[in-house]
């Protein structure tokens, strides 16, 4: 679908998106970006290449496997996960709070989820490899209370990526958690270049095109993808009485760099 000639929107349902198990199927994952070969629909976004949205029911355990090169954040939307790796870091976060790994040379790990009910997203990211695979691998853990957060007009914005976040990353991307209250509308503006991809964690609402008032109906679990070749201007709206949440990552569609596959 486009919004204008010079913006596209694709919507994916989560039917359209891929999916996997691990733990014997302890933990299940709806996967807006799939590594290539995958069910998903949606392919890679420049540096953006995989996304997955686990979840489980009761304590389970990704066991050890490695990662080399890549960069990997791992956001806690409910619940608590657990970090272990080769490099000798053993940590826990609870919701609203990041784990953090560039695997530069290296590394191997597994991830563990605690309690009644927990959902994570990882999200990987691909920096220059013949950079970032002479590095030193890194992990670092954040809490909610580690990133800043901006409340007005009935929308909520905590920036996870980004210029006023803690987290440093060689890939250029951004990425935010918006929570829209009943009622409320939020806007964001693209550059030329860019595209933006946005998973509805929760709730339901709509989609603008601020040029041209064009609209697309999102619920839980779809997958947007918004690609703009020049100055775009999109906007959310929350009409319903519950609230919207919806995350989201700004990447450029290009990078000056070979990316893999």
């Amino acid at each position: 679908m486009r919004f204008t000639n010079q913006l596209e929107a694709i919507l994916y349902t989560p039917a359209q998106q891929g999916s996997g198990e691990f733990d014997n199927g302890k933990i299940t994952e709806i996967k807006p970006i799939d590594f290539p070969g995958g069910t998903s629909q949606a392919k890679r976004i420049g540096p953006l290449f995989y996304w997955a949205w686990a979840s489980a029911n009761g304590d389970g355990v990704i066991g050890m496997h490695p990662h080399r090169a890549f960069e990997i954040i791992s956001y806690v939307i409910k619940g608590e996960i657990g970090h272990t790796d080769s490099l000798g870091n053993r940590s826990r976060v609870g919701e609203g709070g990041a784990q953090v790994m560039q695997t530069g040379s290296g590394v191997m790990h597994q991830e563990e989820m605690y309690g009644e009910r927990t959902e994570f997203f990882q999200i990987w990211f691909e920096p220059n490899l013949q950079q970032s695979v002479k590095k030193q691998p890194t992990y670092n853990e954040f809490r909610h209370g580690d990133f800043p957060v901006v409340e007005q007009n009935g929308v909520t914005v905590k920036t996870l990526l980004g210029e006023e976040s803690l987290i440093i990353l060689d890939a250029q991307v951004k990425m935010e958690d918006v929570i829209v209250q009943p009622g409320s509308r939020f806007q964001r503006e693209l550059f030329p270049g860019n595209s933006l991809a946005v998973v509805t964690v929760s709730g339901s609402g709509k989609w603008f095109n601020d040029e041209n008032d064009s609209e697309i109906a999102i619920s839980k679990e779809d997958f947007t993808v918004f690609n703009a070749a020049a100055d775009a201007a999109i906007s959310v709206e929350n009409s319903n009485s519950d609230d919207l949440r919806l995350a989201m990552i700004e990447i450029p569609q290009r990078v000056n760099y070979p990316l893999y596959g």
